[in-house]
């Protein structure tokens, strides 16, 4: 089975551009269908920005990417070509379209969304799931946090920024940039902290962590690997290819050993952190991150009461154990074939104490979570199990022509929900 990463942090060559362009959008404007109901999809080809007259498109119909899978061409007519198809159970219908006109070649998706709130988990959350973290957290507890600050010059005016680091389990403390604004009073301000997504690189200062100080936030970017930060990229690069390489799947035979479990825990030795910083107000603490990020922000809030709003966007770590059911697992496709070919035993027990979906079942928080429609890395079926096994309050945006890497209107999305919880509510989450 394929690995695939989050979308932007790997380089990825360019093609020369094409005179060609294809788009593939599903004829309800929602993209929403109900079971084996026809969803019409209208795949568009131009040229130089006009409709290409003739020719035939090729298609494929896929279950959000797994069997069965549908073949076929299609007529171009006035530029556009009708592909139809259906789905007899809850899911994703998404169809690939691609335009040959014999010296070049384009191709795009579109999906539909069936019956999608009707998704349910593979499996069930393990019976001691709860008491397997309580332990772990009880663990992390007894480690005193030892923060250390370290101020970083930055030309944001009025902003004050710090190096962070406090111990936490494992061989790696936990590490990231704090910001806050200066000369805050105590006990005057929200926090948030941001979680980062998959790669190997240092924590980012933009495009979150200096904006939600800005935006009056105490605010805390961790990175994903307790690495110190701010080193020159030749020395993350080399973690990358080398002593990280394929992370994802170090220890996965156990939950005691799976690389997540301590990547996890420091994202919530980063609540201690901010929680512990005398500016807080004490009521407003906002978990958020995107693809890795928003499963380690997920599980945050899962497991703090303390979290009092959360930002979900592309979720990884979404139903692991899909295959048993016949659906797409989300990234990072984390149970392997075993030599019989049905999926690795002890790595599908280990993943159900890291599944995003069993962790939003604890959440308690009102939450948002954006949902790529065309998302083949964190897929949205999976993404939708987690949504649909959220008990409290939360909305869901489906980002309905969005791919893994958000665009701009997407992200101020996420930020204006964000910014609508920074007063804290009168209701207790």
């Amino acid at each position: 089975m394929s690995v695939l990463f989050a979308i932007g942090l790997v380089p990825i060559a360019k093609a020369a551009p094409s005179s060609y362009a294809l788009s593939v959008t599903a004829e309800r404007d929602n993209a929403t269908y109900r079971v084996d109901e026809t969803v019409t999809f209208i795949v568009t080809v131009t040229r130089d920005g006009q409709p290409h007259p003739e020719g035939e498109i090729s298609w494929s119909l896929t279950k959000d990417g797994v069997a069965p899978i549908l073949q076929g061409t299609a007529p171009l007519k006035e530029g556009k070509a009708l592909v139809t198809g259906r789905l007899s159970e809850p899911g994703f219908l998404q169809c690939k379209a691609k335009f040959d006109s014999g010296t070049d070649s384009v191709k795009n998706l579109g999906a539909a969304a069936i019956d999608p709130l009707k998704l349910r988990p593979s499996l069930p959350v393990p019976d001691d799931f709860d008491a397997f973290w309580e332990s772990k957290k009880r663990i992390l507890a007894a480690i005193p946090l030892n923060a250390k600050l370290t101020p970083v010059p930055t030309r944001q005016a009025g902003i004050e920024l710090f190096d962070v680091e406090a111990d936490s389990v494992g061989d790696r403390p936990m590490r990231g940039y704090y910001a806050r604004p200066a000369n805050a009073a105590p006990k005057s301000l929200p926090a948030i902290i941001t979680l980062e997504g998959a790669g190997v690189y240092s924590t980012r200062l933009e495009p979150w962590l200096l904006n939600w100080a800005k935006a009056g936030f105490i605010s805390l970017e961790l990175n994903a690997h307790g690495l110190p930060n701010g080193r020159e990229p030749s020395y993350y690069q080399s973690l990358e290819q080398g002593a990280l390489k394929d992370y994802p799947f170090f220890g996965r035979e156990s939950r005691e050993t799976s690389y997540f479990l301590n990547m996890y825990l420091r994202a919530l030795r980063g609540v201690d952190f901010l929680t512990a910083q005398p500016e807080w107000d004490g009521r407003v603490l906002i978990s958020s991150g995107l693809s890795q990020g928003a499963a380690q922000a997920i599980f945050v809030a899962s497991q703090d009461r303390r979290v009092t709003f959360l930002s979900a966007g592309v979720p990884a770590m979404c139903d692991h154990t899909a295959m048993l059911v016949g659906r797409v697992p989300g990234w990072p496709r984390l149970v392997p074939a075993g030599p019989d070919g049905k999926p690795a035993a002890d790595v599908i027990e280990t993943s159900r104490y890291f599944d995003s979906v069993n962790f939003a079942s604890r959440v308690r928080a009102p939450s948002f979570f954006v949902i790529g429609y065309n998302d083949q890395v964190t897929p949205p079926t999976a993404g939708y199990v987690a949504c649909n096994n959220l008990r409290a309050e939360k909305e869901i945006y489906p980002a309905i022509h969005a791919s893994h890497a958000l665009q701009a209107p997407v992200l101020e999305v996420i930020r204006q929900r964000i910014l609508a919880h920074k007063t804290p509510s009168t209701s207790t989450p």
